[in-house]
């Protein structure tokens, strides 16, 4: 384990840092894949029989997932039983040498296993633990079940979301889940450079990350406008309430751009692009407020010039013009676009699928900083693929120790 944040002959700024991860599904997952990416060793638990679920998520062929692929590489796999004494004995050990700890069980479930943080910190004083769960570790709600889903809807954000005339939809991804994850990583940094600045509090290093509270910091000002102004947002389908002019436009080939024409200066760049210099010089229109109440009609302007042109020039004219805009893209459009490619946002691995290996891209490293060529080392791996590997060289167990743990269903 590091004795502080800086290792000599650092290629990645992580690298030296080893985290254990005891979650599944996405929001510790996706936390403990931060840390790899950016070099740190990554050990995954996971349970013998099956592994973690999002094995089996969103495949139509296979035994394995893309999605575990994405979410679990650069990580080992280790299969143990925690519900076993020996299982959870193997990963007191393995703890004993990580830096980080991250963990999205229901609250109380580590402490029943004698795997909370008091016991972990008496094993290793340094570890920092990640906590994330539905509605955090303390509070009356402490003890409910709660995935990303319940958790937008808690902290607002479906309320807000979709078609006011529908019921309340959602992103087509686990929003929450991720941006806990983000947090929990945010979190463990502060807490490890705190401790490498000499400044470290008493008692264990918990980070402690409720799913709805991630996603309640990102919806701006609801409440404030709501105490302020009595606002209760509602749903207003693609358009933000105060953002106009903004949003997704029909073009002349059947495709759709997304415009963001909000600010005055951009405003008055997109009227003259669009051809309503009238617009452009209408002083009356330099406010949200005027604005929001000509929504309809700028909208309508902006949707009669861009359903003449196909997507191609509309992106074009509109870049010429410093106007944000993008296309409405599907998965074959990303995976092709020349500055995906570019910025080695798509990388391709080779994967078996079903039975022979097959070439899969997959996303690329974020963020990009100094030092790190962004390359994915590995895709998600099999289920207990370093379980050997790590009960021998952390765990420090011997051959028939390890033997012993296979016989009990450890693999």
């Amino acid at each position: 384990m590091t004795e502080n944040l800086h290792v000599e002959g650092n290629t990645l700024p992580l690298e030296g840092i080893r985290v254990l991860e005891l979650g599944s599904f996405i929001a510790a997952p996706f936390a403990a894949r931060l840390f790899g990416d950016f070099g740190a060793e990554v050990v995954k638990v996971e349970r013998p029989d099956g592994g973690d679920e999002l094995r089996d998520w969103r495949k139509t062929r296979g035994a394995t997932s893309m999605l575990f692929r994405t979410l679990g590489r650069n990580k080992k796999s280790v299969a143990l039983d925690l519900r076993s004494e020996t299982g959870r004995e193997a990963v007191k050990k393995i703890a004993a040498q990580c830096d980080v700890v991250i963990e999205n069980f229901r609250p109380g479930t580590l402490e029943k296993w004698g795997l909370g943080p008091e016991v972990l910190t008496e094993l290793n004083p340094d570890v920092v633990m990640v906590r994330i769960s539905g509605y955090g570790q303390t509070g009356p709600y402490r003890n409910r079940a709660g995935f990303g889903s319940s958790a937008e809807s808690f902290a607002g954000l479906r309320y807000i979301t979709g078609e006011p005339d529908r019921p309340a939809g959602r992103a087509a991804a686990s929003m929450g889940d991720t941006v806990a994850g983000l947090y929990g990583v945010i979190g463990a940094l502060m807490l490890m450079l705190q401790k490498a600045r000499g400044a470290r509090s008493e008692g264990p290093q918990v980070v402690d990350v409720a799913l709805y509270e991630g996603v309640f910091s990102l919806l701006e000002s609801l409440v404030p406008d709501y105490d302020a102004y009595g606002m209760v947002r509602r749903r207003t389908g693609g358009a933000l309430p105060g953002v106009v002019p903004t949003g997704s436009y029909p073009c002349a080939d059947d495709l759709e751009v997304v415009i963001g024409g909000n600010s005055n200066s951009v405003f008055r760049r997109l009227m003259t692009a669009i051809g309503r210099d009238d617009l452009a010089a209408d002083e009356s229109l330099l406010t949200t407020e005027a604005r929001g109440a000509r929504e309809a009609e700028l909208n309508g302007a902006i949707a009669a010039w861009t359903s003449s042109h196909p997507l191609a020039e509309v992106l074009e004219l509109l870049d010429a013009a410093g106007v944000p805009a993008g296309p409405v893209y599907d998965a074959p459009s990303i995976a092709a676009d020349e500055h995906y490619l570019a910025r080695d946002m798509i990388q391709t691995h080779e994967v078996v699928v079903e039975d022979e290996p097959e070439l899969i891209r997959f996303p690329g490293v974020v963020p990009k900083i100094p030092g790190h060529l962004g390359r994915v080392q590995w895709v998600g791996p099999e289920l207990g693929q370093h379980t050997e590997e790590v009960l021998r060289d952390l765990a420090g167990l011997t051959a028939e120790e390890i033997a012993d743990l296979t016989l009990q269903g450890v693999r």
